[in-house]
């Protein structure tokens, strides 16, 4: 019997009991998944990587709470592997797949009303920032520069948080684990703009703070910023800039408490410096286009001293990269094709994501 699927059912069930049974509004959500991507680099004629997913759970709200539960699954061909029946003797095993599922999202933000036009919360639980706007590139303050993205990238965090919206502005101060015991871990701090004219800002920090508090570490700061302009409806530029340097210290690494920096390519005394520029081109406004499409979006990228990324993974990238992504919604579901660069820029990639909202 899968205990775990029994588990996450009676999760989802005993929030939807609760939700009616209070004053509140609950709301099934839920998606179906479809992606692949082909490299044209390669000689092989399969598709370099595939997978369909579900992802369901349910969304809480009141006046003073909100909360959310999102669950994702995949089928055991995308699923986790299981080595069994091993004889080392001939040296032979076997592998059994299973299917996976995981607590994507769960979390509680509790709000405050403390003036007209100001708002407390505190959120406890597990989210997402995934807060570019990019199809492929930014989010540099919590990325990792040697895995470049497509879409929806997974930069999760187990934290706590406290913000304060006043007016159209909302600051958040989060402090993040990375462990059962709380003595790994980050500060991040992020403030996002909004004005009344079609401007969006957003800035953020983040350091592993809680790291070299109870441990031997190298201390690492990131710092990155984002603006949109719509110039007008359908046609926008924007883009990301962000730094990342390491503290050159020495520090013992020998040491019994002695802790790794997140990613091996945080070297010390050395100053990352990506960015990206992206246009939304205004394609209602070409005849015919309009019903084929309903966003096109050119981006580049650039990240400086790729060479010490690609020391630590043992590639090569050029230090420029490219994306062209067209997407185009029908009603509920929504079809991106996209076109990138992978490690060099004439190393072409193709990707096709299928999403159908249920929910």
């Amino acid at each position: 019997m899968n205990f775990s699927k029994i588990a996450c059912t009676l999760l989802i069930a005993g929030m939807a009991t609760t939700a009616f049974a209070v004053d509140g509004d609950f709301n099934l959500k839920g998606n179906v998944q479809t992606q692949v991507t082909k490299s044209i680099a390669d000689d092989d004629h399969n598709f370099s990587s595939g997978w369909i997913r579900a992802n369901i759970g349910g969304q809480y709200k009141t006046e003073h709470m909100d909360a959310t539960i999102m669950l994702r699954i995949f089928g055991p061909e995308f699923g986790n592997s299981l080595v069994k029946d091993v004889d080392f003797d001939n040296e032979k095993a076997s592998k059994g797949n299973f299917d996976k599922i995981l607590a994507d999202l769960y979390w509680v933000n509790y709000k405050w009303n403390i003036g007209a036009s100001d708002l407390l919360n505190l959120k406890i639980g597990r989210w997402k920032t995934d807060w570019s706007q990019s199809t492929h590139f930014g989010t540099y303050v919590d990325k990792d520069l040697s895995v470049r993205g497509l879409w929806m990238r997974d930069y999760s965090h187990n934290a706590l948080e406290m913000g304060w919206k006043h007016g159209l502005n909302q600051l958040n101060a989060m402090v993040a684990v990375k462990n059962g015991t709380a003595n790994q871990g980050y500060i991040r701090v992020e403030d996002d703009m909004k004005f009344t004219f079609p401007l969006e800002m957003k800035v953020a920090y983040r350091s592993n703070a809680i790291d070299v508090m109870q441990n031997t570490a190298l201390l690492t700061h990131r710092i990155a910023a984002y603006a949109s302009y719509t110039i007008f409806p359908g046609f926008r530029a924007y883009g990301e800039y962000a730094c990342v340097y390491t503290q050159d210290d020495n520090i013992n690494k020998d040491a019994p408490n002695y802790l790794a920096p997140e990613f091996k390519y945080y070297q010390p005394g050395i100053y990352f410096q990506p960015f990206y520029l992206g246009a939304e081109l205004p394609v209602a406004m070409v005849p015919g286009l309009n019903y084929a499409l309903s966003n096109l979006m050119v981006e580049w990228e650039y990240i400086n001293k790729r060479d010490n990324l690609y020391q630590v993974t043992k590639q090569t990238y050029d230090d420029w990269a490219w994306t062209v992504a067209l997407v185009k919604n029908i009603g509920k579901s929504k079809l991106q094709f996209s076109l990138y660069s992978e490690n060099e820029m004439t190393d072409l990639g193709l990707a096709f994501r299928l999403t159908s909202t249920i929910k």
